[in-house]
């Protein structure tokens, strides 16, 4: 990171450039193409490896490509005549998917390092790359009333295994295409991005998606009872969609952060339990608690300090959780109805 950065104004953009969005079928990347549409762009190119009706949203008048990124002629496809690449496709998912399938998380640098090397050849002019909270030092986690995370404390170097190392290593890669070889990289570090359109069961589900479905489960079989990962105590902070892909698109054109790494989410910290207790008011219930100890937990707490962010861009994420979990909620009970009205959901 620079000694002394400044912030610079965002790079001007012409909106007939070729955008490509890789893991455009997941949660992030499908807001992320819709985004840029509803900004006038005309020429995105979304991929994922998924097929197309198992993508979470597409978009009208995007193409869209089902390619397997980790195999490196698919990246080379992908990033054809690219000027701006969104990099988001990785094997991933909630704390219960980082912890007990490390080697297919691991595996994602497989997708970093091939998309960075096609973009490089391709020409590209700007490679964003999406990285995650998880880099940083887990010595610095184990309080839940946790010190909010700067980006320098990502070193000395002890991020979670499998999926955090991945992430970390992959910042170098954009770090040494920047210093070596001139191309313009650009790396966030997402901080739990929820709402709606977004994985909400199935294992892959993060805890604001899972407690929400957990919730209306319990209205609906009227057991009022609901299970929580761990003592419900540790913290986090959350991200609401809408400010997730305004935050990509600003730190993108922001000259200034080329190859650095910076903090994208909300300073807002809540224990688990405090969570709970939003969905309960949204919802209109109050649920028994069961508290499961030998689940997957993650570090216990993690926040993020957006010094950084708000000395850069002059903003930061700042949807209110209560906010963004009512219109998360609301269409995760949709959803729920419809699969057990025998319709198809985002998920199935």
């Amino acid at each position: 990171m620079p000694k002394n950065p400044s912030p610079k104004k965002s790079a001007a953009v012409d909106k007939d450039i070729q955008i490509v969005v890789a893991g455009a079928g997941g949660f992030i990347g499908g807001h992320l193409c819709r985004y840029f549409k509803d900004k006038g762009f005309t020429r995105i190119r979304a991929v994922d490896k998924k097929p197309l009706s198992n993508w979470y949203q597409r978009t009208p008048g995007v193409e869209s490509l089902c390619l397997d990124l980790s195999e490196e002629k698919n990246c080379r496809r992908a990033v054809e005549g690219a000027t701006e690449i969104y990099q988001l496709a990785a094997d991933m998912g909630g704390m219960g998917f980082i912890e007990r399938f490390r080697i297919e998380c691991l595996r994602s640098v497989l997708i970093n390092t091939h998309m960075i090397e096609s973009a490089y050849k391709a020409g590209c002019d700007r490679y964003f790359y999406s990285s995650s909270a998880c880099v940083y030092n887990t010595d610095l986690q184990k309080d839940p009333k946790v010190t909010a995370l700067k980006e320098s404390d990502a070193y000395p170097a002890m991020s979670e295994r499998g999926y955090g190392w991945e992430k970390l290593i992959s910042e170098m890669f954009c770090q040494e295409y920047w210093a070596e070889r001139g191309m313009k990289t650009f790396i966030a570090r997402f901080h739990n991005a929820y709402g709606p359109w977004g994985t909400w069961d199935g294992g892959r589900e993060k805890a604001p998606a899972a407690l929400c479905r957990k919730i209306i489960q319990a209205i609906d079989d009227k057991s009022l009872a609901i299970q929580i990962w761990g003592d419900g105590t540790r913290t986090r902070s959350f991200m609401y969609i809408d400010d997730c892909v305004k935050g990509i698109d600003m730190i993108a054109h922001t000259d200034a952060l080329i190859a650095t790494p910076i903090n994208l989410g909300t300073s807002e910290l809540v224990t688990v339990n405090q969570l709970v207790s939003i969905i309960e008011k949204i919802a209109g219930v109050k649920v028994k608690r069961e508290y499961d100890l030998t689940a997957p937990q993650g570090v216990h707490g993690r926040n993020s300090d957006n010094t950084f962010i708000r000395k850069m861009l002059g903003w930061e994420p700042k949807t209110p959780l209560k906010d963004g979990l009512a219109e998360t909620y609301a269409w995760i009970k949709e959803q729920f109805y419809l699969r057990k009205a025998g319709q198809r959901t985002i998920t199935d």
